[in-house]
């Protein structure tokens, strides 16, 4: 039959078939690109939707970032997170209409931001409601939950928030800490409870964190995609940690660092990104007048976070897998473990106090959530190791108690912060 190819790539015929043509490889790059830019130039210019879009009012969308209070007055952020530029035309505080200026211009593009200045004579510790309409009469409202002086970078503030900071993140964790010496003459049985107590600890802190970040997500601008933000953000760090720990996992003769300081290590680093997080949100609120009851917010979180130091040093407990023999962690261990899970709670207050941005709570949020969630990983591997070494199972009724008790710890001392 002619066209019949043989196996030496000969036809029936006896004709050796075309070759097909090689195009350059930068060709087989630019051909769906120059594609992709006519496709753009099309929409971008000829509109072939504007049939769709006729006789329709313009979608605005403006929401508040932040309201400052200032000594003459309200400064506010809006974002105009709409498709179409928004004019803003009046303002009204209090149900009265104000004299306001804004910079750059009443009329914000999409995805800009303005700061409307409103000389406004607030009364301390009162709640006041900021209004702005827009050009076509549509109105979004921002609010001053309590009246007090919004706090400016100083020296003074710097310090007081820096040590908020240490009281809320350092010092607990480093008091937690303290429980170390115990545990080293504690069983395996009981380590391990000790271990699991740490498992339930994290996942109370996995659900709290996820719970804070959609909040915030939630009062971010439709266009950001606030809740994917956060969940992006945390699968980028999970999978960021899981190729660090690929790359760098210690072994046991290697030489390098112990796997149970690493897991150490790990822990104290998700729970330091959670406390970054706790650090904007009690920055924030003494900032913004809402913490009156400060000192209990404080004790509250003193308390909250004792536990996580116990959690940091549970796996560095002599026999632990990982734990070469005769080595025992110095004091500068503990003190590296303590900065690196208790110092970002510094960071968080001054940026709460000066520069809170749902923006960036959000995302930083959403790395926490990452670490956690590999932070539960390593513990989890911990346990399952050990008992495959005993051939035991590693759910046991003493690893359940544990894991229950460290839930029930953090729901208790969490309640004192909400109080």
């Amino acid at each position: 039959m002619d066209g019949v190819l043989r196996g030496d790539g000969v036809s029936a015929a006896g004709v050796s078939p075309t070759p097909a043509r090689s195009w350059p490889r930068w060709v087989a790059w630019a051909v769906p690109l120059v594609a992709l830019a006519l496709l753009l130039g099309v929409l971008a210019f000829a509109n072939p939707l504007s049939f769709f879009q006729a006789d329709l009012p313009p979608q605005e969308i403006l929401s508040f970032e932040r309201i400052d209070v200032t000594p003459d007055g309200f400064r506010a952020t809006v974002l105009n997170g709409g498709p179409d530029p928004v004019t803003i035309a009046q303002v009204i505080v209090d149900d009265a209409y104000w004299a306001f200026t804004i910079e750059p211009s009443a009329t914000v593009p999409r995805l800009g931001r303005a700061t409307i200045d409103i000389p406004y004579q607030w009364v301390y510790t009162e709640p006041h409601a900021v209004r702005v309409i827009t050009s076509t009469g549509l109105t979004f409202e921002g609010e001053v939950p309590v009246a007090v002086e919004t706090p400016t970078p100083g020296l003074q503030q710097f310090l007081a928030y820096g040590l908020l900071g240490v009281f809320v993140g350092i010092v607990p964790v480093a008091l937690g800490m303290l429980w170390f010496p115990a545990l080293r003459r504690q069983g395996r049985k009981t380590l391990n409870a000790v271990l699991a107590l740490t498992i339930g600890m994290l996942v109370f802190l996995l659900i709290d964190t996820s719970l804070e970040a959609f909040e915030v997500a939630a009062a971010l601008p439709d266009v950001v995609q606030g809740q994917a933000l956060v969940l992006f953000a945390a699968l980028l760090t999970w999978l960021v940690l899981l190729v660090v720990g690929a790359i760098r996992r210690p072994r046991d003769d290697s030489g390098t660092m112990p796997r149970a300081l690493y897991v150490a290590g790990l822990i104290a680093l998700g729970i330091g990104l959670h406390n970054l997080g706790e650090g904007m949100a009690i920055g924030a609120a003494f900032s913004l007048g809402e913490a009156a009851l400060g000192s209990f917010l404080v004790v509250g979180f003193t308390l909250h976070n004792i536990t996580e130091g116990i959690g940091i040093a549970s796996p560095l407990t002599p026999g632990r897998e990982g734990m070469p023999a005769g080595y025992h962690p110095g004091l500068r261990t503990f003190v590296a473990l303590a900065l690196l899970a208790g110092a970002p709670a510094i960071a968080g207050a001054w940026i709460g106090g000066f520069a809170y941005s749902p923006f960036v709570a959000a995302i930083f949020l959403g790395v926490g959530l990452g670490a956690i969630w590999q932070v539960i990983v390593e513990v989890g591997r911990l346990l399952r190791d050990d008992a495959a070494r005993h051939a035991e199972p590693w759910i046991t009724w003493a690893n359940l108690a544990g894991f229950a008790v460290g839930v029930g710890v953090m729901y208790v001392t969490a309640l004192l912060v909400k109080f």
